[in-house]
């Protein structure tokens, strides 16, 4: 979606927003960590965020890499900044062909720094000099598929007024040329900025204005940004700061609460500015303590569209419908459905290309190494040992499964003691989901989609269960007609108590003014195309412990006689009668196991 379009939303809304700035680190191990970072942020609810160009293009293609992950992966709308220097025309081309293939639908056009070493900004040989030949270049190219955002400069309005006049000109003729919005420089003197807004109405323009906001980290750094920026500080700021500057915490602190009056101030002009842009500079704690200051609190409907996370590139930005078997795995799914056609939009059929991708095809692994193994599992040697570990991670005890790479979600909580009792029963837990009867979509457990909206929900489970187990549980289930099952082995036999061939929804949602939205299924092909990956998550785990070691044996032979299943109860009003079964089964497999002492 276009950052333009974003803004007029939320502007006849009459709703603040936010948005964030990273920028590409130098070594794989800080992008990782960054992109770890960015994706942890996401729950701070930026409309979008935008990811930085170094001078000289020397980290172009870590830019495209980062565009093409937070669109697809983490979901987030990304804008891609862009500039001229040491860049000729055709390396331009490759970064926009990439960016609209990655679905990057914004760009901010800049001519850059002059390139380290160097004092003097020099264009390259077939190179752009000025960035409204940038501008110009993209428009007559891409027409108006991008956004397109240039830098503005408040403290221009400190330079002579010929001078002053002059940067109006040229800004407005970057405007004519087809810019979408402006993003301006970090500025901390609030009157000089407002002033400038005042001065680029006057001159005509009528863009979008999103003011760069730089949350003070530490004194050393506040005072490096600004003098390599060139940025005044206000007096004000100087004589609460400078006396703490040796403390950085409350160097932080007092920033924090500058820098929040001056936003507060902003927003509060009658300037049409109800968005503010955070230069992170790729920290966390600094701009979460600016948004709590500011009170501004993310809404459910930007963070979670849907109940899952939403990969915003070209093909897929109009799915709406995921099978609940990849709930924990999004990568993975998005890597097996790649190439299909089309993506499910409305109803989950025939519209979906016929088969996923195989394992083979993209490879499937634990995201743990073999000593992070260790030190999250141990070396179990019984059954309930490993029965232990997965109770655990239901209760929050535990960080992460071969399964599952981050702690349960947070719904999870409300049913973590029925999901340990039934780990400690036998049933080995991967997937579930609780019931819910008409949660409101604001609701901070169970809510998603738009406001003033219901969240609906079918209980699910999903486990591994051993076949003597299994025999003792489909009784239980049979004699509630309100569950339906699927069973499978590792070999692929099927067996189901379902007699429609269609999916069925699990997740659903009612909002105004628009059709019932079912986001998650469970349906028998995808389910089957899972199961693979299921039982070599297992055996993976295996490879982890020596081949001869008791550990392997134990898990290996769990994943090769256990079978998969998965169970829905599609009374969503009873949140408890899915557990039923499983309680009964289970206290029945125990009597049946215990050993008779004297006769009893």
């Amino acid at each position: 979606m276009k950052i333009s379009q974003k803004i007029e939303q939320q502007s006849k809304e009459g709703k603040v927003w936010w948005s964030f700035e990273y920028f590409p680190p130098r070594t794989a191990q800080g992008l990782q960590n960054l992109l770890d970072r960015i994706e942890r942020m996401r729950a701070l609810g930026p409309e979008f965020i935008d990811i930085t160009w170094n001078a000289g293009g020397r980290t172009s293609e870590l830019t495209s890499e980062m565009v093409k992950t937070c669109q697809s992966l983490i979901g987030l709308e990304t804008c891609m900044h862009l500039t001229c220097t040491n860049m000729p025309k055709e390396k331009v081309d490759i970064a926009l062909r990439e960016a609209k293939q990655h679905g990057c639908r914004n760009v901010l056009a800049l001519r850059g720094d002059p390139p380290a070493g160097k004092d003097e900004w020099e264009a390259v040989e077939g190179g752009f000099v000025h960035g409204i030949d940038l501008v110009k270049h993209i428009r007559k190219n891409y027409g108006d598929y991008f956004d397109i955002a240039i830098a503005g400069f408040p403290q221009h309005m400190l330079l002579p007024p010929d001078e002053l006049e002059q940067e109006m000109i040229w800004l407005k003729e970057k405007i004519d040329a087809g810019c979408d919005f402006i993003f301006t420089q970090m500025f901390y003197d609030v009157e000089v900025f407002i002033k400038w807004v005042h001065c680029v109405r006057e001159h005509g323009i009528t863009i979008p204005i999103v003011p760069g906001i730089a949350p003070i980290q530490t004194w050393n750094g506040f005072m490096r940004a600004t003098s390599l920026a060139k940025t005044i500080i206000p007096q004000s700021f100087l004589d609460v700061l400078e006396p703490v500057k040796n403390n950085d915490e409350q160097v932080r602190k007092l920033g924090t609460k500058l820098v929040a009056e001056m936003c507060q101030r902003i927003l509060a002009e009658p300037l049409g500015i109800r968005g503010l842009h955070f230069y992170t500079m790729n920290l966390e704690k600094g701009t979460k303590m600016l948004l709590e200051e500011l009170n501004l609190v993310p809404r459910v409907e930007t963070i979670k569209p849907l109940p899952w996370r939403q990969s915003l590139t070209p093909s897929r930005r109009t799915e709406t419908i995921r099978p609940i078997f990849w709930a924990n795995r999004t990568k993975s799914y998005l890597s097996r459905t790649e190439n299909w056609d089309e993506y499910p939009n409305g109803r989950f059929g025939d519209s979906r290309s016929p088969a996923y991708g195989e394992l083979d095809g993209y490879g499937v692994w634990i995201k743990q190494t073999k000593e992070d193994a260790l030190k999250l599992w141990g070396e179990p040697k019984s059954f309930s040992e490993i029965a232990n570990l997965f109770s655990r991670f239901c209760t929050g005890d535990l960080a992460a499964l071969p399964w599952s790479d981050q702690k349960p979600s947070s719904e999870t909580t409300i049913i973590s003691k029925q999901l340990a009792q039934m780990n400690e029963l036998g049933f080995l837990t991967i997937n579930s989901q609780p019931a819910v009867n008409g949660a409101r979509s604001d609701d901070k457990i169970f809510g998603w989609g738009p406001a003033n909206g219901y969240i609906y929900q079918k209980a699910y489970l999903e486990f591994f269960v051993s076949p003597g187990l299994l025999e003792l549980l489909i009784p239980h289930i049979e004699r509630d007609s309100n569950i339906t099952y699927y069973v499978i082995n590792r070999q692929g036999d099927l067996r189901t108590n379902t007699h429609s061939d269609g999916p069925n929804a699990v997740t659903w949602g009612v909002f105004p003014g628009k059709e019932i939205i079912q986001p998650t299924i469970v349906e028998a092909l995808s389910f089957m195309a899972w199961k693979d990956e299921a039982y070599e998550l297992g055996k993976q785990w295996a490879t982890m412990y020596d081949a001869d070691s008791p550990s392997h044996k134990l898990i290996s032979d769990l994943m090769d006689n256990s079978l998969l299943v998965n169970v829905v109860h599609n009374d969503f009003h009873d949140a408890e009668a899915i557990f039923k079964p499983f309680l009964k089964a289970g206290t029945e497999f125990l009597s049946k196991s215990k050993p008779i002492v004297n006769g009893h």
